[in-house]
């Protein structure tokens, strides 16, 4: 697969590659599973934003991680070792921004799940239009397993995907599954071959964008607004609910915990 350098490509995190009208956007940091920290947080929520205020002539995006093991872990944990409650106030609105500029995004959106999914980096391909993943994608939302719980739309969008029994299930319980539950549950649409998995998702991808863009775009909002009324408000309950679980000694005990690779004893206070 030929993909072209697009023209912001000053980014430490994320590389973006442009086949014609089809943007790559990939989560780079290999080393760290490709989990989400600040900086990353920071270079999605401006390309999100640069290509709602932009007419960059894309018309359809695919959201990708590096390597073929992991598409995303989450949050970087190691980054958030030792917070202070303000400091994780103040990196968590860094990372609501990622969360309401990809819900503000217009364009199209695919998720090529090459591997791993784990907490947030589940919700980012739920926060896509849909997904494809390879066979060997992992997935799972881990935030109670750490004191905390989904915080980039993951209570807002699972239930509209697998339906709230199935969702409760999955956070409450924080064990993983694979694509083959996955796909059967509606959270993929389809799986493909690790080696396969780029090609057949460019092919979709060309396809939409052939199609009339602004057609598209209308049509995206309108299923947006008929399965999604409320997601905006959703989500600003989900940060309300998620606010409570920054002061507690849970949170800094999961944290802790994961990285003096212990199993956390959570106390409910």
């Amino acid at each position: 697969m030929m993909k072209n350098n697009h023209r912001n490509q000053d980014y430490e995190t994320i590389v973006l590659s442009q086949d014609s009208t089809v943007l790559w956007i990939e989560l780079n940091r290999p080393s760290a599973a490709n989990a989400i920290n600040t900086l990353m947080a920071t270079e999605l929520s401006s390309t999100f934003e640069s290509l709602q205020r932009e007419d960059t002539g894309v018309r359809c995006l695919v959201l990708t991680g590096s390597g073929d093991r992991v598409f995303c872990a989450g949050a970087d944990l190691k980054e958030r070792n030792g917070m202070n409650n303000n400091q994780w106030r103040k990196q968590h609105s860094i990372f609501e921004n990622v969360a309401l500029a990809m819900m503000n995004c217009s364009i199209p959106m695919i998720c090529a799940v090459n591997g791993a999914a784990f907490g947030g980096g589940m919700e980012l391909v739920l926060a896509c239009d849909f997904a494809w993943g390879s066979s060997s994608a992992r997935f799972a939302l881990t935030e109670v397993t750490l004191g905390i719980m989904p915080g980039l739309g993951g209570t807002q969008y699972l239930p509209r995907a697998v339906g709230p029994r199935r969702a409760k299930e999955i956070m409450f319980s924080g064990v993983p599954f694979g694509a083959d539950k996955a796909l059967e549950w509606g959270l993929l649409n389809r799986i493909c071959t690790p080696e396969d998995l780029n090609t057949q998702v460019l092919k979709v991808a060309k396809k939409i964008s052939e199609n009339a863009p602004i057609a598209i775009r209308e049509a995206k909002q309108s299923i947006n607004f008929a399965s999604q009324p409320d997601i905006k408000e959703g989500y600003k309950y989900e940060l309300q609910r998620y606010s409570k679980t920054i002061p507690t000694h849970d949170r800094a005990e999961g944290i802790s915990a994961y990285n003096e690779r212990r199993k956390a004893i959570f106390k409910g206070k």
